[in-house]
């Protein structure tokens, strides 16, 4: 299955690891304090590294909705 959607949920303690796992769909905005999804980001394209990204995050707040 494809991502379609992906957003990140209250919490984040800005850790880098979303970006650093997969920094084509995450990036750290340090003004804002937090992690956040490139609006320009074809999340088919990186699925695997999404649900990694995901399963990884410290405190469980990437979330994504799937086709």
């Amino acid at each position: 299955m494809s991502i379609k959607r992906v957003w990140i949920e209250e919490g984040c303690v800005t850790c880098g690891n979303s970006e650093e796992v997969c920094p084509e769909v995450f990036e750290i905005d340090i003004e804002v304090g937090t992690a956040i999804v490139l609006d320009s980001a074809d999340f088919s394209n990186y699925s695997e590294k999404i649900r990694l990204a995901a399963a990884s995050c410290p405190v469980n707040v990437i979330k994504f909705e799937e086709n």
